[in-house]
């Protein structure tokens, strides 16, 4: 019984580690979708007006973020973008590893050293999924298919 509760938890810390690097560009709209639901809540909308401010709020984050990344062609702005997706996922990260880790090390100074390596890598995740939500053909990327034949060569 011992061997099956260790190899469980095995697994669902794997399971936690995916689902948080899977989730880690979401972050940020779901911080403004939280903070527009307090919001919300706190002006007597109602628990569905709640509801409805913070989806349509995490959804308008999320999606102006993503059209603002992929329309800008400029490479500073879009690196700030992403940043800015990637720091609250950097935070998250951190405090997702921390607690993991300190589940099975007593010491708080290895607990915070290997956070912050989880950290790192959850920002960094959240960083390169971000660029991923560019389309190829958008923002000065220029696909190969519609590039113009070579000399000699039919375009068919």
């Amino acid at each position: 019984m011992l061997i099956l509760g260790l190899i469980l938890s095995v697994f669902a810390i794997g399971f936690i580690c995916w689902l948080l690097f899977t989730l880690a560009v979401y972050a940020l709209p779901l911080f403004v979708a939280v903070t527009a639901g307090l919001a919300a809540y706190h002006h007597d909308a109602g628990l569905v007006g709640t509801f409805l401010m913070a989806v349509l709020a995490g959804a308008a984050t999320l999606a102006l973020g993503q059209l603002a990344f992929a329309l800008l062609p400029s490479t500073p702005i879009r690196a700030l973008i992403a940043l800015v997706f990637a720091a609250p996922a950097t935070v998250a990260g951190y405090e997702a590893t921390f607690g993991l880790v300190h589940l099975g090390v007593a010491s708080t100074a290895w607990c915070s050293a290997i956070a912050l390596i989880g950290a790192i890598l959850t920002g960094g995740t959240a960083f390169a999924r971000m660029v991923v939500f560019t389309a190829p053909g958008v923002a000065g990327f220029t696909s190969h298919t519609n590039a113009a034949p070579a000399a000699g060569h039919s375009a068919l």
